[in-house]
C-alpha cells in the first residue's frame, strides 16, 4: 500500500482523534476569499472531514477529491445530506478536471503529499483569475506544556519505534514557499492558536493516526502502544498540546 492510503485503513479513528482546525482560522479565511453562496471551492483530500464543515456551511459549492475509499465512504456519511456537497474519489494528481475552475482551492495537511511538480501547477490552472489557494497545517507543542512527561515519551520512541519507513522518506520535498515559482502571487502566513489535552487512552488512540506510527511493524507496535499509554497513565495521565494552526494563503493573478 502506497503511504498516501495508509490513513484510509483507520477511518472511524482517524475522525475521532485527528485535529480540527481554529475557527479563528476558517473567519478568517472565508472573508479573505469571499466564499460563500456562488463561488465554488475544492478540497483536497478532506480525510474524514476535520477542516471541511466551516467551508460547507458557507453555502458555496464544495468540491472535494478523496484518495482513500474509506475516507471517500466516511466524507458520504457525514455530509452527503447537504445539496451543496459534491466529492469523488480519484487521486488529484491523475484527475481530470475537464474544464472546471475554481474560487478557492484548500488543502488541510494534505497538499505536502503531493509533489510540488503537481501540485503547484495543476492547482494553478484549475483556479479562476483572482483564485486562493489555502494550505493549512497544524503544529503541535507537547513539550513545552509536559517537559518531564516529554522526555520519558522520548525514551519510549527510543526503545521501540520502529517504522519500516520513516516519515520524511515517505514522500518527496515539499516546501509551500516554492508557491511563488509557479505563479502565484500575495504569498501570506497567518498563525492561530488553541489547546488540546488528552488522557492516556485518547493519547495513544491520537498517536495511532499518525502515518509512520500505523506501519510499525509487530512486535514493536504492540509494545510501543503499551508503552505510551502506560507512561502517560503513571505521570498525570495528561498530555497537553499547545497547538498552532498555520495558514498560508496565495493567489493566482
Amino acid at each position: 500500500m502506497e503511504y498516501r492510503k495508509v490513513f484510509d485503513q483507520i477511518p472511524e479513528q482517524f475522525d475521532k482523534y485527528r485535529p480540527r482546525y481554529s475557527p479563528e482560522l476558517f473567519e478568517y479565511l472565508i472573508g479573505y476569499a469571499q466564499i460563500g453562496p456562488g463561488k465554488k471551492v475544492l478540497e483536497l483530500g478532506p480525510g474524514t472531514g476535520q477542516a471541511t464543515e466551516p467551508i460547507l456551511k458557507t453555502g458555496c459549492d464544495y468540491n472535494a477529491i478523496e484518495l482513500g475509499e474509506n475516507f471517500y465512504a466516511k466524507m458520504n456519511e457525514k455530509f452527503g445530506s447537504y445539496e451543496n456537497f459534491h466529492i469523488v474519489n480519484d487521486d488529484f494528481i491523475t484527475h481530470d478536471f475537464g474544464d472546471e475552475k475554481f474560487d478557492m482551492i484548500y488543502s488541510a495537511a494534505t497538499i505536502q503529499w503531493i509533489p510540488e511538480r503537481v501540485a503547484f501547477p495543476k492547482t494553478f490552472d484549475l483556479l479562476k483569475p483572482g483564485g486562493v489557494l489555502a494550505m493549512m497545517l497544524l503544529n503541535g507543542d507537547y513539550k513545552t506544556p509536559n517537559e518531564e512527561l516529554y522526555d520519558k515519551i522520548q525514551g519510549v520512541y527510543s526503545k521501540y519505534y520502529k517504522p519500516v519507513t520513516e516519515y520524511k522518506n515517505m514522500k518527496e520535498p515539499f516546501d509551500y514557499l516554492h508557491a511563488t515559482d509557479h505563479g502565484y502571487v500575495d504569498f501570506e502566513r497567518h498563525d492561530f492558536f488553541g489547546r488540546r489535552e488528552f488522557n492516556a487512552d485518547e493519547y495513544v488512540m491520537y498517536c495511532g493516526t499518525h502515518s509512520d506510527h500505523i506501519t510499525i511493524p509487530e512486535p514493536y507496535k504492540t509494545k510501543f502502544f503499551e508503552a505510551l499509554r502506560k507512561t502517560v497513565a503513571e505521570n498525570g495521565n495528561k498530555v497537553v498540546y499547545n497547538d498552532t494552526y498555520i495558514l498560508y494563503v496565495t493567489r493566482k493573478p
